[in-house]
């Protein structure tokens, strides 16, 4: 059986911003809880300025900092490869990119039957 496919993966300008951000900030972890305006992206925070929960689950890392999602948001998410990018614009109001002119995206793509059978394995 093949490896199962990486839960998050990230486009080469994010790993492109999220090193700077690691150089500028140290240590820095993501965070996707859903919901409406910030907590609809994926937010950056220094590792240990953002509590985890007990129902957060971890998906990888992307660019060496570690990934979460919030329990909720993974039962609707798991069948997907989350895919974070950047776009112009304005990041979120607590995320550690606000203020560089980018901001972070999430882009998804649904696992196909194989990617599915190798993660259920």
């Amino acid at each position: 059986m093949p490896a199962p496919p990486p839960r998050v993966i990230a486009t080469p300008a994010a790993l492109d911003l999220i090193a700077r951000l690691r150089c500028e900030h140290g240590a820095i972890l993501f965070h996707q809880s859903g919901g409406c305006c910030d907590g609809s992206a994926p937010m950056c925070f220094p590792v240990g300025d953002f509590a985890l929960g007990d129902g957060d689950v971890h998906l990888g890392a992307i660019g060496g900092a570690d990934f979460y999602i919030s329990g909720p948001q993974y039962a609707v998410w798991q069948h997907t490869q989350l895919i974070i990018d950047v776009v112009p614009g304005r990041g979120g109001m607590f995320s550690l990119e606000n203020g560089s002119g980018q901001r972070f995206l999430l882009r998804s793509r649904v696992f196909d039957a194989a990617e599915a059978a190798a993660l259920d394995a």
